[in-house]
């Protein structure tokens, strides 16, 4: 069984910036509906397409699969709610775990999160200084609810 323990975070800062190359991540969703998605995603001329159950806490059930990068992108022209998420991706090691850090674009721009995968829930970490408050629990930051209500409409 496919599963995803995730933690996300605020980001204060840019300083993620200097440790890492970012990556345009492109992703629409051919279904984001009760706490369930089907997400197309094309990065590095790949596609992937992956499908996600409800978060029950900082876990939830995730299956993924590669597929030609030409029809995600068709997937993504076509079939996806609007408005597709647009990212750049910064990948880096920290104290023994790997953060991802997204940029949001567009409808979304000035949002910036960290993500930190983890092999158990309890799982004890450290934070880079620049990562800030957690928003794990909170659905307004799942990309999947970022194209019903973009971060622009955010009142913080």
């Amino acid at each position: 069984m496919g599963k995803e323990i995730e933690r996300k975070f605020i980001v204060n800062g840019d300083a993620y910036k200097s440790l890492a190359k970012g990556v345009l991540y492109r992703q629409g969703y051919l279904s984001s509906d009760m706490g369930k998605s089907v997400r197309v995603r094309v990065f590095n001329d790949r596609g992937y397409l992956t499908v996600k159950g409800p978060s029950m806490g900082a876990t939830r059930l995730e299956y993924e699969y590669e597929i030609p990068a030409n029809e995600a992108n068709e997937m993504l022209e076509y079939l996806c709610e609007r408005p597709i998420i647009e990212k750049f991706r910064y990948k880096f090691q920290f104290e023994g775990f790997t953060w991802e850090i997204d940029e949001f674009l567009g409808e979304n721009e000035g949002l910036i999160i960290a993500e930190i995968e983890l092999p158990d829930e309890n799982t004890v970490f450290k934070k880079p200084d620049w990562v800030g408050r957690e928003v794990t629990g909170d659905p307004k930051y799942l990309n999947s609810n970022l194209i019903k209500n973009p971060y622009k409409n955010f009142k913080e």
